[in-house]
């Protein structure tokens, strides 16, 4: 079953035929919202959405571990994540960009579900965060349907919520980074530690700061309108990505 979810912008899935929903617990805790279970293009499919249903959640309090483990234990085989970035170089708004590499600066999140009382150390593979053959599906899909979805770019994951300054998008650009977004991880890494396969969509909303139109200033009214655009390509590549993840694919488990 695939499993989505919706970030900044992407709070409920119009093109989700919705059958129930279910409130649920985990041993972490309660996740961001309620599981909302349908199908997408006759496939079946449960949406999660990441900072809540009314958008309240920031990004350093989402509680990621809960999300990924009421996925999982709700029987997700792959997870496609939808996220907002802007774009630092080599992107501009309006933009879909499957990502391929990231770089983590968050601190102080809940990053593992190996965390001591008593569990083994254990130690996951994280050489190539995005799963290979979930994300050659995703850039077939957006073949098929006619929609641009560029293949790579080095995800930026920062803390937020405030956006970033201009001397810390330099910094990062030199770290090689070609989109800035906060969310990212560690929704990453506890996927690969479930073995589920993650891929993340990235719809790039505006130029980081101190870059292009953003050079003095981010407009946060031109954010949201590409932000709103970019969604509805958003929701139109899903219906072309679920028909595809009909049988359970090959993660990079444990």
């Amino acid at each position: 079953m695939l499993a989505i979810i919706g970030g900044s912008g992407l709070t409920k899935l119009s093109t989700l035929a919705v059958a129930r929903r279910e409130v649920v617990r985990t041993p972490y805790g309660e996740p961001s919202s309620a599981l909302v279970f349908g199908q997408i293009a006759g496939r079946d499919a449960v949406f999660l959405a990441r900072h809540g249903h009314g958008h309240t959640i920031p990004p350093h309090r989402v509680n990621y571990r809960a999300n990924l483990r009421a996925l999982n234990d709700a029987g997700a085989t792959a997870i496609v994540a939808v996220a907002s970035v802007g774009a630092v170089r080599g992107h501009d708004p309006g933009e879909l960009v499957l990502p391929h590499q990231l770089i983590d600066y968050t601190s102080d999140r809940a990053r593992t579900f190996f965390d001591g009382g008593g569990q083994p150390v254990v130690h996951v593979d994280f050489t190539h965060p995005y799963t290979p053959e979930l994300r050659a599906t995703c850039l077939d899909a957006a073949g098929e349907a006619g929609i641009a979805l560029t293949d790579g770019g080095v995800y930026a994951a920062v803390n937020g919520p405030r956006l970033e300054t201009a001397a810390e998008i330099d910094r990062i650009d030199r770290d090689g980074a070609t989109m800035v977004g906060m969310t990212g991880m560690p929704e990453a890494v506890l996927a690969r530690e479930l073995g589920l396969p993650y891929v993340a969509i990235c719809v790039v909303v505006n130029h980081a700061a101190g870059r292009g139109d953003s050079a003095l200033a981010i407009s946060m009214e031109a954010l949201v309108r590409a932000l709103e655009e970019g969604m509805t390509k958003v929701r139109a590549l899903l219906e072309h990505i679920a028909p595809r993840l009909g049988v359970p694919l090959a993660g990079a488990g444990r």
